[in-house]
């Protein structure tokens, strides 16, 4: 009896043992404890897999965001302190302020913490990770460019579960938030969005999320895929460089001819947004762009490229590129250095092996002895070499290269607001101390976000609802910055009106004679040129978001 006893107690020890475990786990204070163990044991596990994957570690990025504070830049937030996860860099002018105001995504967002907002997982699902939810659907148009290249634009015509079932979703969900719409809603011309992918091509998941949200917001979303990247036909021995901006110009002309009506707004992922901050620095004032944003843009070109990245990040960048080249080493052959592109180690390498051609012979598309056949050469009829014009050859060198397509080169030129979005831990770009700060503080179409966390486009959010906080901030931007352009030129309308209502009534009074009534024509008042508007607002202390004509 005794032996039975003793058995049906040990029978019984390990159930009782897991009980009296997991009633003491249930206590707080123990609660917390084991959290904090795991936590600190996952920490550590983290670490080493970093190490041998020779990732930077990101835990604490105070230090970086201690260095761009002390960098004397105008920072605002909108409790008008400053925030420590966030930072809105920028000239102090009115758009500045009515964004704090009426954007409250940028004011303080919630990013997601360890472990869910480690950069590099963040960096690692943004870039390569399948996208969860309804899959998108797109519809493609082929257009033929001036030099006889094709480029792709690819329209999204909605999701498998369909655009209304889709937004009405959409709907649900942000009712209990700020209840705001896109520009366009419910208006017969809903806003476009053009998205620029990265450098290399392809639609990332980080993208998807973005053309599913725009969509469910009422945008027209509107892919821009460059020659020879995502199954786009390459027809010409060329490839865009990092800053060129030709062939954006032309896909985004075409855009706006299929949706005049509509206001156009761009956005950039990453490398990306080379092409885009060309395109608007050589557009100027002429673009039909309304605002353009940037998600973890790169500023500085030459800097990127010359920067060491982690290696897991540059082999993937290096292999994407490279398979894309082989697939037509055989064309490029004749004109590029296809071999030592292909056994490169580097970005930079590759790059320069690709587009740059110490031993270019001295053609020039203005020649007038210039025949044909050297063009074709480098695959280049004659007229489409006088409409590139430099580019239509290789850069002599590496520098050369850069004076050419380095994004920011005619930043002066740009006249639409730009926003980029900038992470402290991104892992792909260089620290966050060389941001090119004194841009943000002197032009007024500049404004950077630079967050403590977010990684290279991840921006997860800290809530578990799958969506990025950089998808919400853009869009919302998007909407404030239609809205305050639309009440700016109301107000810029009602003081000329207001002027020529005084004016006249002064020569009433200088006059004895009686008032004529005046043609509608003969009313409007000529709008001063773009210097006196700069100096009459220097004069006043604001800035006035009328586009200068500066080409």
């Amino acid at each position: 009896m005794a032996s039975f006893v003793g058995d049906y107690i040990l029978f019984l020890f390990p159930s009782v043992l897991l009980l009296l475990l997991s009633l003491t786990l249930r206590l707080p204070r123990v609660h917390c404890w084991t959290g904090l163990a795991v936590r600190a044991l996952s920490w550590r596990l983290w670490v080493i897999i970093c190490l041998i994957l020779g990732l930077p570690l990101h835990k604490n990025t105070s230090a970086r965001a201690e260095e761009v504070k002390s960098a004397g830049t105008n920072i605002l937030s909108g409790s008008g302190q400053i925030s420590d996860e966030s930072r809105l860099i920028c000239k102090p002018t009115a758009l500045a302020k009515y964004l704090l105001r009426h954007c409250g995504s940028l004011a303080k967002p919630r990013l997601a913490t360890w472990p869910r907002g480690d950069p590099h997982l963040q960096t690692l699902s943004s870039l390569l990770w399948g996208q969860h939810g309804e899959a998108l659907q797109f519809t493609r148009d082929n257009l033929l460019l001036k030099d006889g290249g094709i480029i792709a634009v690819d329209w999204a015509v909605g999701t498998k579960m369909g655009e209304a079932a889709t937004r009405k979703k959409w709907d649900v969900r942000k009712e209990h938030q700020s209840g705001v719409r896109a520009p366009g809603y419910f208006t017969s011309a809903p806003p476009v969005l053009l998205l620029i992918p990265q450098y290399w091509g392809g639609m990332t998941p980080h993208l998807k999320m973005l053309c599913q949200q725009a969509l469910c917001q009422g945008f027209y979303v509107v892919v821009f895929h460059p020659r020879g990247t995502e199954g786009c036909p390459l027809t010409t021995a060329r490839v865009t460089e990092f800053g060129d901006p030709a062939d954006l110009e032309q896909a985004v002309a075409y855009v706006h001819s299929r949706h005049p009506s509509s206001v156009l707004f761009a956005v950039s992922e990453g490398s990306g947004s080379g092409v885009l901050l060309s395109y608007l620095g050589e557009c100027g004032s002429s673009t039909y762009l309304t605002a353009a944003a940037a998600i973890s843009p790169v500023l500085l070109g030459q800097l990127w490229f010359e920067t060491p990245m982690p290696p897991i990040y540059r082999w993937g960048a290096l292999f994407h590129r490279k398979q894309q080249l082989r697939r037509y080493a055989s064309s490029f052959r004749g004109v590029r250095d296809v071999d030592r592109a292909l056994s490169s180690s580097s970005l930079r390498d590759f790059e320069e092996a690709l587009f740059c051609s110490p031993a270019q012979p001295q053609l020039s598309p203005l020649n007038s002895g210039l025949s044909s056949r050297s063009h074709s050469q480098w695959g280049l009829a004659s007229s489409a070499a006088w409409a590139l014009d430099e580019r239509a050859y290789p850069a002599k060198d590496w520098e050369s290269y850069w004076e050419r397509n380095e994004p920011l080169r005619d930043a002066d030129e740009v006249a639409v607001p730009v926003l980029c979005v900038c992470s402290s831990d991104d892992p792909l770009l260089p620290p966050a101390s060389t941001l090119p700060l004194p841009l943000f503080m002197s032009n007024p179409y500049f404004f950077l976000m630079l967050t403590d966390r977010g990684g290279h486009c991840g921006f997860a959010l800290e809530e578990q609802g799958g969506e990025m906080w950089s998808h919400i901030s853009i869009l919302e931007y998007f909407r404030v910055v239609a809205e305050f352009l639309r009440g700016d030129e109301r107000n810029r309308v009602s003081w000329s009106a207001l002027m020529e209502e005084n004016s006249q009534a002064r020569l009433r009074g200088w006059s004895m004679a009686p008032a004529r009534r005046r043609k509608a024509t003969e009313m409007r008042r000529p709008r001063p040129q773009a210097a006196d508007q700069c100096a009459m607002d220097a004069q006043e202390g604001n800035f006035t978001w009328k586009r200068s004509y500066t080409r």
